[in-house]
């Protein structure tokens, strides 16, 4: 979409109008360029001194361990835009770190992200934050825009070599052509319906792409239908208590946040591949 102005404290009426009749909106400038490169430069710090904490399924739920991530967890920018979608009560359930190395072939299918996570009523939406430049060729996300409208589509689990995706679960036939690419420059956000199918291709760039999905802030309305999350309060109340609360972290890797992690992850995994034939990578 084209930028439009956003107001102070949330999304302009613009892009309200623009996520609800096509399923997402962006970009919408969250940081700066510095801003984001420190953020970067602070993620890749890290990444080398703990490489094997944040690779394969340590992708997942890294704001857990890092206050880094953390912070941009609870950015009051971004939540104020998801504010405007959502509403006031706001939980953190999940986060990932969705990185694709340079000329990689790693790609993520066609899919809904409603299908397997089992967050019921869907008043819930996908941040995605860019820390590097996401371009076509770096392999964006693209969108089916106005696909949210309909229902929950059939999904085959490929468990594809190269499909980033815990099952490699795709929706058939899709229709490429009317897919729009989302590109954003660091420190600019995505926000996305959990209906929109969407996907996005491999990095054929000699660059890094680098993205953070706080996946996903959910309304305290929103129950877990599969099995069970842990969440953090961002944003007003949880009048419900639907889930298991953690406080947020101050320190880097600490024993007890590992560990907790691991527990947080374990549980993300049994939703993940609840009913499915064999377990993926992630």
């Amino acid at each position: 979409m084209s930028k439009s102005t956003q107001q102070p404290g949330g999304l302009s009426e613009a892009q309200i109008k623009h996520y609800n009749d096509h399923g997402y909106v962006a970009p919408i400038d969250i940081l700066s360029e510095a801003e984001a490169a420190q953020c970067l430069e602070e993620l890749e710090d890290a990444e080398k001194r703990w490489p094997d904490a944040l690779s394969g399924s340590g992708r997942n739920n890294a704001h857990y361990v890092l206050p880094i991530l953390d912070n941009l967890t609870h950015n009051n920018a971004i939540l104020n835009a998801v504010e405007s979608l959502i509403g006031s009560n706001i939980l953190v359930c999940g986060t990932t770190l969705f990185i694709k190395e340079p000329e990689n072939e790693g790609f993520i299918s066609w899919h809904q992200d409603a299908r397997y996570i089992g967050l019921e009523p869907h008043n819930w939406v996908t941040a995605w934050l860019a820390l590097s430049p996401a371009t076509t060729q770096n392999g964006c996300m693209r969108m089916m825009p106005g696909s949210h409208k309909g229902e929950l589509l059939v999904h085959e689990d490929t468990y594809g070599k190269n499909n980033l995706l815990t099952r490699g679960q795709t929706v058939p036939n899709v229709d490429e052509s009317r897919t729009v690419p989302v590109e954003l420059q660091p420190g600019q956000l995505s926000l996305h319906h959990p209906r929109v199918v969407h996907g996005s291709g491999p990095n054929l760039s000699q660059s890094r792409r680098v993205g953070f999905a706080i996946q996903s802030y959910i309304g305290a309305d929103v129950d877990q239908v599969i099995g069970s999350i842990f969440v953090q309060q961002a944003r007003g109340e949880d009048p419900f208590g639907y889930h298991q609360h953690r406080p947020r972290i101050s320190t880097a890797m600490q024993d007890s946040d590992i560990a907790f992690r691991e527990q947080a992850n374990n549980e993300l995994s049994k939703i993940f591949y609840a009913g499915a034939e064999q377990k993926g990578r992630f």
